[in-house]
């Protein structure tokens, strides 16, 4: 069976706080021809963790590779990486995913209010632009 994991499947991988369901999900996933797992999905995932059940940005980030250490698993990898490097550097792992994305899609500047995405990912060499209220008043 090739399957799509959604996220509660991996927080319950993770997490492991209900045996029964931990024990069909790993079962499930041990025999799937494929898993396939989103970006969403690996964005929820690290946002649960760590909003809900306080994993640490190096835990979240062990458990994302896990999964793609698994032979079985496909995802879009770049996108992934992008997520992981922004995570490794302090912020947050939706916002790599985001920027790498946006890139790939055609866009050239990461634009946000964000000013820890905006700072990280202008030391990682990334064109990154802060929004302020005021910048939105200039530009119209």
């Amino acid at each position: 069976m090739k399957i799509i994991a959604d996220t509660n499947l991996l927080v319950r991988v993770i997490v492991q706080d209900n045996p029964d369901q931990t024990r069909t999900v790993v079962d499930l996933l041990a025999s799937a021809e494929l898993v396939a797992i989103t970006l969403q999905s690996f964005c929820e995932l690290a946002w649960v963790l760590s909003r809900n059940y306080g994993v640490s940005r190096p835990m979240v980030s062990a458990a994302i590779r896990a999964f793609l250490d698994t032979e079985n698993v496909i995802t879009n990898l770049p996108s992934v990486e992008a997520g992981l490097a922004l995570l490794d550097a302090g912020g947050d792992f939706a916002d790599g995913v985001i920027a790498y994305e946006g890139l790939w899609l055609g866009g050239d500047v990461f634009a946000s209010f964000d000013k820890k995405a905006v700072k990280l990912l202008q030391s990682q060499g990334r064109q990154a632009h802060l929004l302020t209220p005021t910048s939105l008043a200039r530009q119209s």
